[in-house]
């Protein structure tokens, strides 16, 4: 297998009030958002809460950075988009505003 890239980004729900139904939308996500992953190369995403500031830490190990960065322009990456809307703070195409993280360091046991 080649070299898996990993990718890290913080989004943002908007009231605390949404917690319950933003786990409860991703058990499980809708299978055809699961195909369109694998199919670009996602071998591993998480995303994780920290409920004080309401930010979500995103973290995936993919084949390809342009494979990843490419599920964006699918339909269903995009329905999920207006389906989470109402949840997170958006941009104006509808994307989750996303601060992308640089790794400054990685260990590999």
């Amino acid at each position: 297998m080649n070299k898996l890239h990993r990718v890290a980004f913080i989004l943002k729900l908007q009231s605390g009030d949404h917690i319950d139904e933003y786990e409860k939308r991703h058990t499980p996500i809708w299978p055809e958002l699961t195909e369109v992953f694998v199919q670009q190369g996602v071998r591993n995403y998480s995303i994780f809460l920290d409920e004080s500031s309401l930010q979500l830490f995103g973290y995936a190990e993919v084949e390809s950075l342009s494979q990843w960065e490419a599920i964006a322009e699918t339909g269903v990456c995009r329905k999920w988009w207006d389906y989470m809307g109402e949840m997170m703070e958006t941009n104006p195409d509808s994307s989750p505003k996303a601060v992308p993280l640089r790794e400054v360091f990685h260990h590999e046991c």
